[in-house]
């Protein structure tokens, strides 16, 4: 099971691993994620406690820094080459554990557990000293898990808000276990139901918003998932706010069945939508977090467009590969890079092609051994040979790489390993992976450049995760796969066109 914040254990496993001295994940220097993805360490210290549950880029360069005890810094040097000569400017406090920083025309905007916010500095000193709420349309009961994450503005300069159910189980509250649009007028818009357990938010580069979700009840493992407006996503738990809601949401979805499959269920209730990708509990990590979208045009190295997700208890970053297949989103997931100095909690990818990732291990253990940090992720120029991209077929999978394959590694049955299983759809907590198969590879076909990999599977299964293991694949280079394994969420099977 996931824990939660409130798990505060006066010693846990995580806390043995850190006293032992064993290092964080990554932080080896033989690590051969380093010689494609540098990682640059933030010094941290007892006088600000850095806790990044948001991050945002300003139009003067600076980076502004938003804590979970409610704080927002500034950091005016944010790409500096020796971070450790940068000290945290105070620019507001006295905020509610902010998740969400976005700016616009001169405000810097907050989503604070209990409202949008928005701020600015007029007499130049560097503190905010205006302050205004924006919208406060959902309600608190003080319960800790009642987080509110905050996205940057979408296309039409909405903000968009995911709200945690009240202890991640119940909805006590309006709106809680809801998103909700906030236009720039400051009117509430009930957007999607289901939620459980956010853990961030952000666009794909179509514009589409996603959440990621954590494991729990009607949760079988974390994911990241569509908020479709007018959708449903999982959770009944909040589905009591349907009457409040209006015509906007329309009718009240049909109450799933437990211990059933999720697209079983998908096919009877029709705002159900199922999750985009799941990570594989304990594989990918166990708390799905910030999400950034990669729209550099290749200043962050060759996923353009990919979608990246932190990991908090893993101390992790993920990639995600999404298509659409027959009108929903759904795709694989890959490792990516590891050994961030916390919790990562926060991402934010900027134009120069940089990611920033704000960490904490407050409230539940991190791979990550610092309290707090803050990391700035760069591409060194030099291209991993990896899964560039997954894509259902038919009858099987087209697999996409950055270089190009050894033809007769690629060609051997043996350099693959294929296996299936999905998840109980159930209101107890979690789930472990159920309907398990092998299907045989019958086929494989390698483009002549190298570049793409056809493979024709036995039986593909609707609702499964398709778990690929690809040790065997070396690159015309000889190289192996960074990272030889994907994980397909295969919640719908393309038609023969």
């Amino acid at each position: 099971m996931r824990p939660t914040f409130h798990t505060l254990l006066p010693f846990t496993l995580f806390t043995l691993w850190c006293a032992l001295g064993v290092p964080a994940l990554g932080q080896n220097p033989a690590d051969p994620e380093d010689e494609y993805y540098r990682l640059v360490r933030f010094p941290m210290t007892e006088q600000v406690v850095l806790e990044a549950g948001a991050l945002e880029m300003l139009p003067d360069g600076k980076l502004a820094v938003a804590t979970r005890r409610g704080d927002i810094y500034l950091i005016e040097s944010p790409y500096a080459d020796k971070p450790e000569e940068i000290f945290p400017l105070p620019y507001a406090s006295g905020l509610h554990e902010v998740l969400g920083l976005a700016y616009r025309d001169g405000w810097l905007y907050c989503v604070q557990r209990c409202d949008v916010t928005r701020m600015k500095d007029t007499n130049g000193d560097g503190r905010a000293d205006v302050f205004e709420v924006v919208a406060d349309g959902w309600e608190i009961t003080g319960d800790y898990h009642e987080y509110a994450f905050g996205s940057k503005f979408d296309k039409e300069g909405n903000l968009w808000v995911t709200l945690c159910l009240t202890g991640s189980f119940t909805s006590d509250a309006k709106y809680r276990g809801w998103c909700l649009r906030i236009t720039p007028e400051g009117k509430v818009i009930p957007t999607t139901s289901g939620l459980r357990s956010p853990g961030g938010i952000g666009d794909n580069a179509a514009g589409d918003m996603f959440y990621t979700d954590n494991q729990g009840p009607w949760n079988g493992a974390c994911s990241i998932k569509w908020l479709r407006p007018g959708g449903f996503v999982g959770h009944p738990g909040g589905n009591r706010w349907y009457e409040a809601a209006g015509e906007v949401m329309g009718k009240r979805p049909e109450e799933p069945l437990s211990g059933s499959r999720m697209m079983v269920e998908a096919k009877k209730i029709p705002q159900l939508e199922p999750p985009a990708c799941y990570f594989p509990y304990g594989k990918m990590g166990q708390s799905a977090a910030g999400i950034a979208c990669d729209t550099t045009g290749g200043k962050f190295g060759p996923f353009q467009n990919q979608l990246f997700v932190g990991d908090q208890t893993h101390s992790t970053v993920m990639r995600v590969y999404l298509e659409k297949v027959k009108g929903h989103y759904q795709g694989a997931c890959f490792p990516f890079r590891q050994g961030f100095g916390s919790g990562a909690l926060s991402l934010l990818m900027t134009k120069d092609g940089s990611m920033f990732v704000g960490g904490t291990n407050r409230g539940w253990g991190s791979r990550g051994s610092q309290p707090y940090s803050l990391d700035r992720l760069a591409w060194t120029g030099k291209t991993p040979f990896e899964v560039h991209e997954m894509h259902a077929l038919p009858d099987g999978f087209e697999l996409t790489f950055t270089e190009p394959v050894d033809a007769a590694t690629a060609n051997d049955a043996k350099s693959y390993k294929l296996s299936t299983y999905t998840y109980l759809y159930q209101s107890a907590y979690g789930s472990p992976e159920v309907d398990g198969t092998e299907p045989a590879i019958t086929k494989i076909e390698v483009s002549p450049d190298g570049k793409k990999v056809r493979l024709t599977i036995e039986k593909l299964q609707e609702g499964h995760v398709h778990e690929l293991h690809l040790d065997g694949i070396r690159s015309a280079a000889g190289q192996p796969l960074l990272h030889p394994a994907a994980y397909y969420t295969l919640n719908y099977i393309p038609d023969l066109t």
